[in-house]
């Protein structure tokens, strides 16, 4: 790694780092409004329109009213996923020698506290292990999910991060708990024939059960899984989830989000969710037919996602608004894929143009950058959480060069 870059990226990191670790994990998200002690004060919270209005409203403001309106910052399971991932990417890199963003004893001290927080906050009602969002949330189809209902995304983010603290620590808790989250993606979550697959759905209530990322994560649990469980029903049951999504794939490589008509659009970072997912059963199964799916799929996201000049895009058609989740994601992808190398300028490229231009002097990184007013909050799930992972990928694959 070259000096200079090497400095300023070390110095963006440990202002993230910091950050992070002064909040003590803890942060606001932009769905979080209905948390709200002055909303759960007034009659409004029983009517689902004033509910939307109001979590919209919260999302989409550039100025952040929560202090006011008295949100208080909480854990988010599926950030405290995200950052325990990172801490273990973390103590792979310490232990490697390099020891210029933390000891090893550091980092397996919050591997430890981050992966017995991840046990404290699964929901225990359903068959297996299980993790939901610290908020009330309510859907545009006016549905209001409760706090803590489980979704198949969240409890994905959490699997992965105690197994990943499992490798490390060899602590069997952890694993365990990780390992009966199959049986929740399995038992409790319904699916939905499409082509000659199904799609899982995004969570055991009423819900959406139409999007291909959600379905694909649960498909990635399970392959994942398998490594440990032998269990070759489950792998059968994640390869069908996995050819609905290829065969539901664009002819071009993309993905539109979903199956309903208000789902049609094509996004940069649950199109990186897609690709993760499906190489995953593909690296675990040795099955490779999907791999032209998978080729497609990757060519389309590097092509039409980033700008030459390392600027990230949302949409397939339109840059703004510019989420952090869209450079973020990118190094996750590059990582999974073992093609960082190969994309490395334009990795570069948009990891300099991320800390430029959407990181705050405070270290947190901001949530979207729109064309009029820009929503510069700082959001410990969505934003903080997600970048530190990601940043912990590109560290990862630039000291291995």
């Amino acid at each position: 790694m070259e000096d200079n870059k090497l400095k300023s990226f070390e110095s963006s990191f440990n202002k993230l780092k910091t950050y992070i670790e002064n909040e003590k994990f803890k942060g606001w998200d932009p769905f979080d409004g209905l948390n709200s002690k002055v909303f759960q004060a007034t009659p409004l919270k029983h009517w689902d329109i004033a509910r939307l209005a109001w979590i919209q409203g919260f999302k989409r403001s550039p100025i952040n009213f929560r202090k006011l309106l008295l949100v208080p910052k909480e854990y988010n399971a599926k950030g405290i996923g995200l950052l325990l991932s990172a801490y273990c990417n973390l103590y792979h890199i310490s232990s490697s020698g390099n020891s210029q963003f933390g000891t090893k004893e550091e980092h397996l001290e919050k591997i430890i506290f981050l992966a017995d927080l991840l046990l404290e906050l699964q929901n225990k009602n359903y068959s297996g292990a299980c993790w939901g969002y610290n908020f009330d949330w309510q859907a545009r189809r006016l549905f209001l999910f409760p706090k803590n209902t489980p979704t198949v995304v969240a409890t994905n983010f959490c699997f992965n991060a105690l197994l990943d603290a499992y490798e490390i620590t060899k602590t069997e808790k952890y694993l365990t708990t990780a390992l009966s989250a199959v049986n929740f993606v399995v038992n409790d979550l319904s699916r939905t024939l499409h082509h000659n697959g199904f799609l899982f759905s995004y969570s055991p209530l009423n819900g959406n059960n139409t999007v291909y990322n959600a379905s694909l994560l649960g498909a990635m649990l399970l392959s994942r899984s398998y490594l440990y469980s032998k269990n070759e029903e489950h792998l059968k049951i994640a390869r069908s989830a996995v050819l609905a999504a290829c065969e539901g794939q664009n002819e071009d490589g993309s993905w539109v989000y979903g199956m309903l008509p208000v789902q049609s659009w094509i996004d940069s970072f649950h199109t990186g969710y897609n690709l993760n997912a499906i190489i995953t059963y593909q690296k675990v199964s040795n099955d490779f037919s999907f791999k032209s799916s998978l080729e497609k799929g990757f060519d389309y996201y590097m092509q039409h996602f980033f700008e030459a000049d390392g600027t990230p895009k949302y949409y397939n058609n339109k840059t703004y608004p510019i989420d952090i989740h869209c450079p973020a994601q990118l190094f996750v992808t590059l990582s999974k894929f073992g093609a960082f190398l190969d994309h490395k300028d334009l990795a570069e490229k948009v990891m300099n143009w991320s800390i430029c231009n959407m990181q705050d002097k405070n270290g947190y990184f901001y949530y979207q950058l729109k064309k009029g007013m820009s929503s510069k909050i700082s959001y410990m799930r969505w934003s903080n959480a997600f970048m530190f992972n990601a940043m912990t990928y590109y560290l990862k694959e630039k000291l291995a060069q």
